[in-house]
């Protein structure tokens, strides 16, 4: 290899932190305006899916609800449609993203708003019977967050996260009952598996239940050190090892975006490090038939850490 294309190849690494990784499945979440730009804009669309398609991510979490006053999956589904088949076209599949701060769908776990929640899932689930199979959803990511209500605390959270479980019952119960072949899961913290929670007559850590009930769960495993404690593996542990022995599956989610408390975010350790991390996530974990990949939190700020560190 000559020293030019030596200095290519290191500039190509460089800017595609995943380059090396080739096995397990890189998911990111995008949200409303971003999503909503994606589908809108053919000329976005292209750009976006050939820079995804440089990142090795092969999952997107697309956003699939009302924001800014519209719905377009209700209003223009033949726009989803389109752009679920061009990344289909690219070997890419698309789960819709339901949960929004906009919406502040964390109400949605309290029963007077368990309407709305089945409505959002109800639209993605007639979307996907009225499409054709070429743009149908893969899957939806539910991101509702009982933990982020004004009302949460230690006196509350069981009721919480009882008020979660019902609502995901439903929803999948919804799935059930139209024969739907998406694969559903919600976003849950590392740490739901230290609260023991008495739901439906069996007590047992909150995880284990969410677990029980989806297809999948994509855990916010927010640290930026892989291995020890208070870690990416330590956390993900329990997870991993009950989901396997129920015969689910569990994404490993990540964190790029900037936060004060650095040991969550790979903002200031940098493409390169959080390279290293996958791969030796991925080499610890590709053995259980339970893990499922990586999530990455999110579009926009992953795009603007990768620009920010290649300068």
């Amino acid at each position: 290899m000559s020293r030019t294309s030596r200095w290519c190849l290191m500039g190509l690494l460089c800017v595609l932190p995943f380059a090396a990784m080739a096995g397990a499945s890189r998911a990111i979440w995008t949200w409303e305006a971003e999503s909503y730009a994606m589908v809108k804009d053919p000329a976005v669309a292209r750009e976006a899916v050939a820079y995804l398609q440089s990142q090795h991510i092969d999952t997107v979490y697309l956003y699939a609800d009302a924001y800014q006053g519209h719905n377009l999956i209700v209003e223009r589904p033949e726009l989803y449609r389109t752009f679920i088949e061009r990344l289909h076209r690219q070997h890419m599949k698309v789960y819709a993203l339901l949960g929004s701060s906009y919406l502040h769908t964390e109400r949605y776990v309290l029963p007077a708003y368990r309407r709305q929640a089945e409505e959002m899932f109800h639209r993605v689930v007639k979307y996907n019977v009225a499409a054709p199979a070429a743009a149908r959803f893969d899957g939806a990511n539910l991101d509702i967050e009982p933990h982020i209500l004004d009302e949460w605390n230690d006196h509350t959270r069981e009721r919480l996260l009882a008020g979660f479980l019902d609502m995901g019952r439903a929803l999948m119960k919804i799935k059930r009952d139209h024969h739907a072949t998406l694969t559903v899961g919600p976003a849950i913290p590392f740490w739901l598996d230290g609260i023991a929670l008495d739901w439906r007559g069996v007590k047992k850590p909150a995880s284990e239940h969410a677990i029980d009930v989806f297809d999948y769960v994509a855990l916010m495993d927010y640290r930026h050190k892989v291995e020890g404690s208070d870690s990416i593996l330590s956390h993900a542990a329990s997870e991993i090892a009950y989901a396997e022995r129920v015969g689910k599956k569990v994404v490993i989610g990540l964190e790029v975006s900037p936060n004060e408390l650095e040991k969550i975010t790979f903002d200031k350790a940098g493409p390169k490090v959080f390279g290293q991390a996958l791969r030796t996530v991925e080499l610890a974990l590709r053995d259980h038939p339970s893990f499922a990949g990586f999530a990455i939190h999110h579009y926009r700020t992953y795009r603007n850490w990768v620009a920010r560190h290649r300068e």
